[in-house]
């Protein structure tokens, strides 16, 4: 008796692994065609003009002869040493106008965060609410709040705030305008939401019942905000003080619309060489040198602070 078998498969039958496999790969593909654009954005952007710079700083010549790469790299050197007082004064500036963020900042985003209740909406919208307003024109408005003749100087004056100011040497005589304060003030209101953000975002996210426990082992107020609020919101401080430290240290407006010569930040000195003294290559030197001070600043932050995983 003859056994039937199956028919097999024609040797040329087309294999069905092949789409499958196109499939798969497309998919995989996906995201980095989700992630072109941005990509090109910062290549276009940031890198482009960043590798521009880069050998603008190791150029000589002048704007009449043009100028051309020569790997001068004496330029840094001399950048440094002749606007090094700047630097340090743009870093002291910064890191008070951070801390100062830190401290009003920090209530302000706890008190958001968890007493607010049905306030909260309107709270965030005053914090957000600088913003709408251009950073000129804010700044603008605290040269006139900090004039002579104003009621913040007389006030001050009064209560002989000043005579202290006076003789810590961040105020001159009777007056607030063109002195460390005027800056300071300005970079700290101006940045402020910078840091008010952050906090906020960190501290919502902390569990109340957390809180609650720590009430239920007898741990004072004070206590729960040292072993549980704190310790729990510092993604929110460390995000907060790297939005306000990063963009405060390379400002220029606040240092010359509020302060006088005495004042200038290192970002008055890299405009005054851009547009000014048409300097390129010492900005375009100062520039390298500014972003990586703060870069090497940031990553001892962030390792110190215990988030080497920010870096």
């Amino acid at each position: 008796m003859a056994t039937v078998t199956p028919d097999a498969p024609p040797a040329d039958a087309p294999v069905q692994q092949a789409p499958v496999r196109r499939t798969a790969v497309r998919k995989r593909l996906v995201p980095y065609w989700l992630l072109l654009p941005g990509i090109l954005w910062l290549l276009v952007f940031f890198a482009a003009p960043l590798v521009y710079q880069a050998s603008t700083s190791v150029q000589t010549g002048s704007l009449e002869e043009g100028f051309k790469v020569t790997w001068h790299l004496q330029t840094y050197g001399d950048a440094l040493s002749e606007y090094y007082p700047q630097f340090l004064r743009s870093v002291l500036y910064a890191a008070t106008a951070t801390v100062l963020c830190l401290l009003l900042g920090y209530p302000l985003a706890y008190l958001i965060a968890f007493r607010a209740g049905r306030w909260r909406n309107l709270l965030m919208v005053l914090v957000i609410a600088p913003f709408f307003t251009s950073f000129l024109i804010r700044t603008l408005a605290w040269k006139t709040i900090l004039s002579d003749g104003g009621p913040v100087v007389g006030a001050l004056g009064s209560l002989h705030v000043l005579d202290v100011t006076g003789y810590l040497g961040i105020t001159a005589g009777q007056r607030v305008l063109a002195t460390p304060l005027a800056v300071v003030c300005g970079l700290t209101y101006n940045f402020l939401p910078f840091m008010i953000l952050p906090l906020y975002t960190s501290l919502e996210r902390i569990d109340g019942r957390l809180h609650e426990a720590a009430g239920d082992l007898y741990a004072r107020p004070v206590t729960t905000f040292r072993k549980v609020t704190f310790p729990l919101s510092m993604p929110g401080v460390v995000a907060g003080t790297l939005l306000t430290f990063i963009p405060a240290s390379g400002d220029y407006i606040n240092a010359e619309l509020l302060g006088s010569t005495d004042q200038k930040m290192i970002g008055n000195v890299i405009q005054s060489q851009f547009l000014r003294v048409l300097d390129y290559p010492t900005a375009a030197a100062l520039s390298f040198i500014l972003m990586a001070a703060i870069l090497a600043m940031v990553t001892v932050y962030l390792r110190k602070s215990g988030t080497e995983d920010l870096v």
